[in-house]
């Protein structure tokens, strides 16, 4: 995509691309300028309702419990997925605990 077609197509306009772990927007070809694949859907997604702030915490409501030493200590020592499109941890069987891929 050259500068001139991004800035002449409107954010609210765009259609993204249907599989949902590519950041492509779909091009007037009707494929994803990012990988290729046909655009699927013809109907724009609905906009995302805005971001609101924080969660206002009622007077008089208990602390938010902190972290313990062990808890902090498992953060820092997980292992990742090896799926990069994949969110889970490793867990102690060796295995992702969202997929169930192998380290």
């Amino acid at each position: 995509m050259t500068v001139d077609e991004s800035r002449e197509e409107s954010w609210d306009e765009r259609r993204l691309c249907s599989d949902e772990s590519c950041i492509g927007v779909i091009g007037p070809d009707g494929r994803c300028r990012e990988c290729g694949k046909p655009g699927g859907d013809p109907a724009p997604r609905p906009a995302a309702a805005p971001a609101a702030g924080p969660t206002p915490v009622p007077a008089g409501a208990p602390p938010a419990p902190a972290l313990s030493a062990a808890a902090s200590d498992d953060w820092d020592h997980r292992r990742l997925c090896s799926d990069e499109s994949c969110i889970g941890v490793i867990g102690p069987d060796g295995r992702c605990k969202e997929c169930g891929k192998p380290a």
